[in-house]
């Protein structure tokens, strides 16, 4: 039997007009992010991240009626049938952690702390090692 080449995400589809939402199949949970985009450069601004654990379409197509002129294209990876509802949360969480401060990435969140993360440990730089130069005079 092929193995998965990733544990999470079993299919990609990205930078699909808005206009095409309704060709997605109705049950696809996972992640997805919408853009506002330049198709034509292959730029493509974050807009939103977020996540469904029923219908990453029915998600969209609320975003569409919402907020219609913020973003033009969206991306979505779709998970494996075993991925736990928390695990999917647990990565749209991180994926917000990371851009929380990002202005021009939040224009459509409204951004809340991840609060697993508050409970996660913190790790610590190590000390600065001290490297000595030696001149040479030649």
């Amino acid at each position: 039997m092929a193995q998965s080449p990733l544990r999470l995400i079993k299919g990609r589809i990205e930078f699909i007009s808005k206009s095409e939402i309704n060709r997605l199949s109705k049950n696809i949970r996972g992640i997805y992010a919408l853009f506002d985009g330049d198709p034509e450069n292959k730029i493509y601004n974050v807009k939103y991240v977020g996540m469904s654990t029923k219908s990453i379409r029915g998600r969209i197509k609320r975003h569409r009626k919402k907020k219609q002129t913020l973003w033009s294209y969206c991306s979505i990876f779709e998970v494996w049938e075993n991925v736990r509802d928390e695990e999917i949360k647990e990565l749209e969480g991180i994926l917000r952690h990371i851009y929380r401060f990002d202005q021009t990435a939040n224009q459509l969140n409204e951004m809340k702390s991840f609060k697993a993360f508050k409970k996660t440990v913190k790790i610590e730089l190590s000390p600065t090692r001290q490297y000595s130069r030696s001149l040479r005079s030649g």
